[in-house]
């Protein structure tokens, strides 16, 4: 990430505020990190870690099956039995953001930042990516609390932190899948969020070094969405779903890009296909958020209603 984006002569005002507006985003960007590939540790096949069994099957049964009442089940006995992973409470957090509470994700996100600093001690890498995590989830603390107009400055301090320990961890090891998908996805969600950011490197990033590959194809996917490149977003959806066919978020994913560029295009076909994908992803809606559910269905709805103008 260019350093300049954090200089105060380069932010006018409505760029400070769209820049926290991203930190805020980057919270929900935490439920897309990991996936169930390979035992103990969902990065790397290389120098694996240990994270602990239920965080691992939290991670299962959210991102690579999109069950959120499961992923809950194991977290709760993730943060008493596996206690010193940070990714643990960060879930917890990202979790807590989706459902509103408030307290529940300062609570997380401190224990994450606290968790994330011990763990640098003996694993410098992890714990100065799980100390940005930390901070990047006190922004939102602070945004939620604030409101963006006051919560921007201190937002913005916070993310100045974040990216000082994704430097030191990527001075450890640039190449570090973990490292790469947790800075990607940041970069990423700042490149659509700025007028003057490039988020070619960032893709980049997502499509040589990051792991789990689904998980990076589903970031690029996302970007590629929010730049209303759709034929792209649209092989990289294909791409996450090919990996992990089971998971409803990734069928929503591939119904908005569906219904935007047939919306584009005038292609009623390709709105016929988003509708088809928005009810493969609500035939699991008992295993997602209701406020998640509810967005299906109102997006779904919009696309019906387009067909009949």
């Amino acid at each position: 990430m260019n350093k300049k984006f954090f200089s105060p002569q380069t932010l006018r005002f409505s760029q400070l505020t769209r820049l926290a507006q991203a930190t805020f985003g980057v919270a929900i960007a935490l439920n897309l990190w990991v996936s169930p590939t390979f035992a103990g540790d969902p990065f790397r096949t290389s120098e694996p870690r240990k994270i602990g069994d239920n965080t691992e099957a939290a991670f299962k049964a959210v991102f690579y099956k999109g069950d959120y009442p499961a992923a809950e089940r194991y977290l709760k006995q993730a943060v008493s039995s596996e206690s010193n992973e940070p990714l643990a409470y960060a879930m917890k957090a990202s979790l807590a953001y989706m459902k509103g509470d408030l307290a529940g994700l300062d609570n997380f996100s401190q224990k994450t930042l606290e968790t994330g600093q011990k763990l640098i001690a003996t694993d410098e890498l992890r714990g100065n990516i799980y100390s940005a995590v930390g901070h990047f989830l006190s922004g939102a603390v602070i945004l939620t609390r604030e409101g963006t107009i006051k919560g921007a400055p201190k937002a913005l301090t916070r993310l100045r932190q974040v990216y000082q320990h994704l430097d030191k961890a990527e001075a450890i090891s640039p190449k570090d899948p973990e490292l790469n998908l947790v800075k990607g996805y940041m970069d990423l969600m700042l490149a659509v969020s700025l007028p003057f950011a490039n988020p070619d490197e960032a893709i980049e990033r997502l499509e040589t070094n990051a792991a789990p590959e689904y998980l990076a194809h589903r970031g690029i996917a996302i970007a590629y969405r929010d730049l209303k490149q759709y034929s792209q977003a649209l092989d990289y959806a294909n791409r996450a779903i090919k990996v992990a066919a089971d998971n409803p978020e990734l069928y929503y994913l591939k119904a908005q890009i569906l219904k935007e560029q047939g919306t584009k295009d005038q292609n009623q076909p390709l709105i016929k296909e988003a509708i088809a994908n928005f009810d493969k992803a609500l035939t699991k809606k008992s295993q997602l958020p209701g406020d998640l559910v509810k967005q299906i269905e109102r997006e779904r709805n919009s696309a019906v209603n387009s067909l009949n103008k």
